[in-house]
């Protein structure tokens, strides 16, 4: 389906304010600039849309290029209308997309979207060859008659917060820097599945979540952090590699959830991943992993306990 095909089906009750964007992992960039936005809306009396797109433009523009995803639509979608945006819409970006310009891109928002404003950050830009960049949409908007508000990026410890900067810290399993750039937790979703049943073995059932193979996950090793079951809230071990004491091929996520005894298999469970207790690595025995697990899980009570805070 065309860009044109998917804007027509929808009718907003009146006019917007706009913002363009993956938004993936919703971080305190994103944040920040969709807090103008819905201000600026306020203001204006507009409504304040987001329009986002399922596949990553660059994966289309370069099918070499595999970036995984922080948060997929779903998720996005929750977290940018829990920031006061009014609208989501969308968009599929394909080859045929990408072949807009921008005065053709920006047209149909105004066409289908009664777009009267823009909201974009300093280095945003969209249509054919990345043409539309913030002096370009200002000459257009002129033009069009449509707004243009450029938001300066925001820096943490003088880097940008950015995607790339929270997919780098998630392969290098800092989960705490994680929690710096986007305010939360990072979270995994997931179905519960059959796992190798080694966990009942030793004493600690563990639910296997069936995640996204283009999910991002962080590093391999063991973390803390909290499960949510049925309305309620559990603190939760996972571990997430190969077990290399079992000589497993296949990565795993897998959650021993405290004070938890009922039976998971099917549902589908959601873990904040808190801290990072240790890397995997390979035990002698069975023994010394479970000497090692009842280790994990002290550990993981006291960070828990005191909200998740203490250095690890």
């Amino acid at each position: 389906m065309s860009v044109e095909a998917e804007l027509a089906r929808l009718s907003p009750e009146k006019d917007t304010l706009l913002t363009v964007g993956v938004f993936d992992g919703v971080h305190l960039g994103h944040q920040h600039l969709i807090s103008q936005l819905v201000a600026q809306a306020g203001q204006q009396g507009l409504l304040p849309g987001v329009v986002t797109f399922r596949q990553h433009p660059q994966e289309v523009l370069d099918p070499r290029t595999r970036l995984p995803f922080l948060t997929d639509l779903a998720e996005r979608s929750r977290l940018l209308k829990s920031e006061g945006v009014a609208i989501i819409v969308p968009l599929s970006f394909t080859v045929e997309s990408a072949r807009l310009n921008a005065r053709q891109f920006v047209g149909l928002l105004k066409k289908h979207l009664r777009m009267r404003g823009l909201v974009i950050g300093a280095d945003f830009a969209l249509g054919r060859n990345r043409e539309g960049n913030t002096d370009t949409l200002r000459a257009l908007g002129e033009e069009m008659d449509f707004s243009v508000t450029v938001v300066p990026p925001v820096k943490l410890n003088g880097e940008v917060v950015s995607s790339t900067a929270i997919r780098q810290a998630l392969a290098d399993g800092d989960v705490k820097k994680v929690y710096r750039l986007t305010g939360r937790p990072f979270s995994l979703c997931g179905r519960v599945i059959t796992g190798a049943g080694r966990g009942v073995a030793l004493g600690f059932p563990t639910a296997n979540l069936d995640v996204d193979p283009e999910q991002a996950v962080p590093a391999d090793g063991v973390y803390a952090g909290w499960a949510y079951i049925n309305g309620r809230t559990y603190q939760s071990m996972t571990n997430i590699g190969r077990n290399p004491t079992f000589a497993d091929s296949e990565r795993t996520v897998e959650a021993y959830i405290l004070d938890y005894k009922d039976d998971l298999y099917g549902q589908k469970l959601r873990l904040d991943i808190v801290a990072r207790l240790r890397e995997e690595k390979q035990f002698g025995s069975a023994g010394e992993l479970k000497k090692q697990i009842t280790e994990d899980i002290a550990r993981g009570r006291v960070i828990l306990g005191s909200g998740g805070k203490d250095k690890v």
